[in-house]
């Protein structure tokens, strides 16, 4: 999870060859630890039940929607579904099992059930705009809701005193609100009956002026489509 976000921020301040490098690793964990997720499902059933009450079990759920997220970015649609339609299956799954064996004076990690729905959320609102028919904004939103709600649960069942004495896990309970505002800004960006996402196009002019514009289908009530032309020399 913590390198998927690293290779995102990386992509975002342009060095992409780095992000590129960490987002492969973080793929190959991913799958090293699917793997050995679905093998102690099979062979050792009880210690999957007991690991799977945890909250750092989440993580699961949080980890696959961040490379879902980061291939959304790359318009790898395909990949992205693909991780959408894992997290969802696991997520409830192991949402439900954390949930029932909740207790007072827990770590840092109980908020990690607002991240893991939020995470659904984030990546729902960034297929939502890479997918022609953007449906997945409603998906998004109804992820949205109950990611808020679920902070003052897991706030009330936080114990407070490990913010001085917590091993750093106490910094979720800060991190949680921040994916929360990511998640919010991704529905909110994505309304539900937007217009196809635009993507953008460049041509090259006689004047060997590369110009780049939005491409798609704009509409007059589309307004991430308005504007969106800029040329670079």
């Amino acid at each position: 999870m913590a390198t998927g976000i690293v290779s995102i921020g990386l992509h975002l301040v342009g060095q992409e060859a780095l992000s590129l490098i960490l987002l492969v690793l973080a793929a190959l964990v991913w799958l090293a630890l699917a793997v050995d997720f679905t093998r102690r499902l099979r062979r050792d059933r009880n210690r999957w039940k007991t690991e799977a009450d945890t909250p750092p079990a989440l993580t699961a759920v949080a980890a696959t929607t961040i490379l879902g997220t980061w291939f959304a970015l790359l318009g790898r649609s395909i990949v992205a579904v693909a991780a959408l339609v894992v997290a969802v299956l696991v997520w409830p799954v192991l949402l439900t099992a954390v949930m029932q064996h909740w207790r007072r004076r827990l770590p840092g990690t109980v908020f990690l059930v607002c991240v893991a729905t939020q995470g659904l959320a984030v990546l729902g609102g960034s297929l939502a705009v890479l997918l022609p028919s953007g449906w997945l904004a409603w998906p998004a939103l109804v992820c949205f809701g109950p990611g808020l709600a679920l902070y003052p649960l897991a706030f009330v069942r936080f114990d407070r005193g490990q913010i001085r004495s917590g091993a750093g896990d106490q910094w979720v309970a800060g991190g949680t609100l921040a994916i929360c505002a990511l998640a919010g800004s991704s529905c909110w960006s994505c309304p539900p009956g937007a217009a196809p996402p635009c993507t953008t196009r460049c041509v090259r002019s006689r004047s060997s002026r590369s110009r780049c514009r939005w491409a798609g289908t704009p509409s007059s009530s589309s307004p991430r489509c308005a504007g969106r032309v800029h040329a670079t020399t």
